[in-house]
This record gives structure tokens, sequence and C-alpha cells, in this order.
């Protein structure tokens, strides 16, 4: 069974750091940071708050097109 080029290519590229530390012989090591890290979410809500009440009105009137 023959591997494409690319599902090739992409394994090679990954392991590629991993032969190298071991092929020199160096140490590979993983080092928490000294700073806790931070990550900002501005996410904006109103939209969609928006846009479910406009569907909830709009299932509304069409269940009830006498209310107006």
């Amino acid at each position: 069974m023959r591997k494409s080029g690319s599902q090739f290519g992409r394994r090679l590229l990954l392991a590629a750091p991993l032969v190298l530390g071991l092929a020199t012989g160096g140490c590979i090591s993983v080092k928490a940071p000294d700073k806790p890290i931070v990550i900002e979410l501005n996410i904006n809500i109103k939209q969609e708050v928006v846009y479910r009440l406009a569907q909830d009105a709009n299932n509304t009137i069409e269940s009830n097109p006498d209310i107006f």
C-alpha cells in the first residue's frame, strides 16, 4: 500500500524535530513559563442574543398571525 505524498511529507515534517534532536545527542526539555499564560477573549454575545430573539419573535408571529 503506497502512501500519498502529502501524508508522507506531513509525517516527515512532524518527525523531523524529534529525529534531529536525537541525532545530535541533544536533550528535549519542556519547561513551564515563569509567568501565567493570559488569554484575553473579547466575545460579542449581543449579536447571537439578538438573532435568537428575532428568530423567536418570527416563530411567534408565524404561529399567531392574528396578534397583529
